[in-house]
């Protein structure tokens, strides 16, 4: 496991380089967003988070800061990010305070609905953000072997997975990832009709869905589970709403 952590996550004094401006978190650590919650518009924003900034944040913080993230995004007072600056400070060293699962719609990137850079999150997208052996394996690297502290989960409305879901499509492999959202279904209580034309029945699917795939990784891994416990790791959902930008926290 150390040999891991040293190859993916080497420190070195490249890391350590600093630009006169912070990372989105280091700002907010620094209380240079002030109360407003959202960045100044002249920023430019240069550095990659380090290890040491990244291990003095709780759970919480980072959470606080993803959601400032997204208010930026949502304003339109999104960070100026300079990303070949940020990809020279974390090219010998990644410290992610978290770690993203979302789905791959073209619409919901997370990295910008959350205004992150380079080196601040992992990120994990497949069709229904639904969780497998491969996906709970990335997510157990990414926080015990590399950090990060909290995991997570965001779904979105009008979200095509789970309208396939809805409609038994079948067609090759998507068939059994699909599948794996069907539970949601009938976890689903809904009083209005239960059809993939009822967009307010797709999203309350989305929203079963983003919990059923929390707690599939709290079974299917003791090691997330046990971070969990001991208060070093935070395991939350969330809905982005496609209508009006909003990423919505459990």
């Amino acid at each position: 496991m150390k040999d891991t952590i040293e190859h993916f996550s080497n420190e070195h004094s490249c890391c350590n380089r600093r630009s006169v401006l912070k990372t989105a978190f280091g700002v907010t650590m620094a209380g240079i967003l002030g109360s407003v919650g959202f960045g100044i518009p002249s920023i430019s924003y240069a550095a990659a988070l380090t290890k040491e900034e990244r291990d003095k944040l709780t759970p919480d913080q980072i959470i606080a800061g993803l959601k400032k993230g997204n208010i930026r995004f949502r304003t339109g007072k999104m960070l100026k990010h300079d990303y070949l600056a940020q990809k020279r400070a974390s090219a010998a060293g990644q410290y992610p305070s978290a770690v993203i699962l979302s789905c791959i719609d073209s619409r919901a990137p997370a990295e910008i609905i959350l205004d992150v850079g380079i080196g601040e999150t992992f990120n994990a997208r497949i069709a229904g953000n639904i969780v497998n052996n491969d996906l709970i394996g990335s997510l157990e690297f990414a926080c015990a072997a590399a950090g990060a502290k909290v995991i997570v989960v965001m779904g979105h409305t009008a979200c095509g997975a789970i309208k396939g879901a809805i409609d038994n499509v079948e067609l090759g492999r998507l068939t059994g990832l699909l599948d794996k959202i069907k539970p949601a279904i009938s976890a689903t209580t809904y009083s209005g009709e239960r059809s993939s034309k009822n967009d307010g029945f797709v999203d309350a699917v989305a929203k079963t869905n983003v919990q059923q795939t929390i707690n599939e990784i709290r079974k299917g891994s003791d090691v997330l589970s046990s971070l969990e416990k001991e208060g070093k790791l935070k395991i939350v959902g969330s809905m982005y709403h496609l209508n009006g930008g909003k990423v919505e926290f459990e």
